[in-house]
């Protein structure tokens, strides 16, 4: 298989891993990649947002580097292996000719080159959906045991990669439904779910904590043509570029003229078709959509050649895409070549040291702040940091982790948009002012969980409800440091008006919550001014800090 690949590919191969390899070592990580070295730090078979494969790449990373490309390097690897197997995959006799047109074609799709060496979920996600491409399209022609196996693992790491790859399994299923009666593919199903057990064992662990926040947590907004369907489009038009008419004109004119194509056609406009019909319920992300550069790919290639005219304008325009790309990557390394655009990856060395000078060891704790805790963490040589949040921000991995413990009753550098008394301030090199105070004595109490009594599905304003507190912590809490509040959510579950509240536990003589158990309250819903509410949670706030997520948001009648 691999002798068949003429050498100029692996000469064009090279050079494409070179320069990631030195863009990764040249670039300082961008948030959501510190996030997912905070995963790496405690290996897990799961996390809050993702499953563990992007922390899983980031830790194998870390044993051939430091640094970015401690961070990155796998990720380099993977997307270098990725155009081997789309090569692969095309069968064109003369496709090893036009080894130039394919490196201009798949260069030039703007987010598959920006996961040649940025490590995010969906940089594994794109290598096993080739991966599966591959052997499927080997299943087709012959099943058998090997390859039942092999598509069953395949199958796992997509899982692993990342929730969207249901959808590319899905849709390849939907193209060749004579697979049900094929126990070759049953086989792989039940060996591939086998596999996932211990991320579906991790769900349990964690009360399916990921799934409840993208299906039912995760904060919306009131529907905007521009901002959802519109961006969805625009969405389409900056994977690709310039070429953008070309490729999807080539989608237009394939033909499903196998089972191979068929699963092509089916992947991509199956996905197409579900964020267009999501695009009217949520904002579609540009990565949301990043799995179809994979048969894309495949498809345009292949009708390159076959039609003089599409080629000549993708291989033009792609190297137009690829000048504009290159400038934008040395932007990523350089701020001023981007306009005095500041991205996230300029600047993070400055910020944390300024920090770092102030504090020296001492931990650090950012209010509402995911991507600027591990950030810290990272370039401070991994100092101990903590995002703290709150009702007006969302929970995420420092939610049910025990990072909270390693702050607890030292003194911290406390980093807050809600300070108006800051000792400290730090600013960033966008020009942008962070204000900070020094707490001697830590404690914050972030697990505990407000539950309303099951059968008060809906509440009212003014409503007595029963209220239970539950303690997980291994020490007892003071309700004498604790201040509860009603916090009202729009219909899109931003938080609108946080009221104070009184609760009256049930056994008066009641003065502490006892550790790892239950304690019952009861409490009035305060009336509140605000308009268009949809849901309440009940929240507190421990020690004086600013009240936290400890309730799931009841809907209001």
């Amino acid at each position: 298989m691999f002798k068949k690949i003429p050498k100029p590919f692996y000469y064009f191969l090279s050079v494409f891993l070179l320069l990631n390899l030195v863009q990764s070592y040249f670039t300082e990580l961008i948030f959501d990649e510190s996030y997912y070295w905070y995963y790496s730090q405690n290996m897990a078979w799961g996390y809050f947002d993702h499953p563990p494969m992007v922390a899983l790449l980031i830790k194998i990373s870390s044993l051939f580097f430091d640094g970015e490309l401690g961070v990155r390097f796998m990720s380099c690897l993977l997307s270098a292996a990725n155009l081997i197997v789309l090569w692969l995959l095309i069968d064109h006799p003369k496709k090893k000719d036009y080894v130039v047109h394919f490196f201009v074609l798949t260069f030039s799709m703007t987010l598959l080159n920006a996961y040649g060496f940025f490590t995010l979920p969906d940089t594994p996600l794109l290598f096993f959906t080739s991966c599966f491409l591959l052997i499927y399209k080997k299943f087709i022609e012959k099943p058998s045991l090997g390859l039942s196996v092999l598509l069953s693992i395949v199958m796992a790491c997509l899982m692993y990669s990342k929730y969207h790859a249901v959808l590319v399994i899905l849709f390849v299923l939907l193209s060749n439904l004579k697979l049900l009666k094929n126990r070759f593919a049953w086989y792989a199903v039940i060996v591939a779910l086998l596999c996932y057990m211990p991320h579906f064992y991790w769900l349990y662990e964690n009360n399916l904590v990921s799934i409840k926040y993208h299906l039912y947590e995760r904060p919306n907004g009131a529907y905007s043509f521009e901002k959802y369907t519109l961006g969805y489009f625009v969405n389409l038009v900056a994977i690709f570029g310039l070429t953008f008419p070309f490729i999807y004109y080539a989608l237009v004119k394939t033909k499903a003229s196998s089972l191979f194509n068929k699963a092509l056609l089916f992947l991509t406009y199956g996905v197409l078709i579900f964020f267009f019909i999501s695009s009217f319920n949520r904002r579609i992300q540009t990565q949301w959509i990043i799995i179809i550069c994979i048969p894309m790919v495949i498809i345009a290639f292949n009708y390159m050649l076959v039609n003089r005219t599409s080629m000549r304008w993708i291989y033009r325009l792609g190297l137009a895409n690829l000048v504009v790309i290159l400038y934008l990557r040395v932007g990523l390394v350089h701020q001023p070549l981007l306009f005095n655009v500041f991205y996230e990856s300029h600047g993070n060395k400055d910020w944390v040291k300024q920090i770092k000078d102030e504090v020296g060891d001492m931990p650090v704790v950012f209010e509402n702040s995911y991507r600027r805790a591990p950030m810290y963490a990272f370039y401070s040589g991994g100092n101990t940091s903590f995002s703290l949040n709150n009702v007006q921000y969302r929970k995420n991995q420092y939610s049910i982790e025990d990072t909270e413990e390693e702050v607890r009753n030292r003194e911290v550098l406390y980093v807050s948009k809600y300070i108006t008394d800051g000792t400290f301030d730090y600013t960033k090199t966008d020009g942008s002012v962070f204000h900070a105070k020094y707490i001697e004595n830590f404690n914050s109490y972030r697990k505990l969980e407000c539950i309303v009594e099951a059968n008060e599905e809906k509440v009212s304003v003014g409503q007595e409800i029963s209220l239970k507190v539950y303690n997980p912590y291994e020490f007892d809490i003071k309700l004498n440091t604790l201040k509860f509040a009603a916090a009202y959510l729009d219909n899109y579950k931003k938080t609108q008006h946080v009221i104070p509240i009184l609760v009256s536990p049930m056994d008066a003589t009641t003065t502490v919550l006892i550790s790892k158990d239950t304690t019952n309250f009861t409490t009035i819903l305060p009336k509140t001014k605000k308009d268009s509410l949809g849901y309440v949670r009940i929240v507190i706030s421990e020690n004086g800090l600013y009240f936290g997520l400890n309730g799931k948001p009841i809907p209001l009648q």
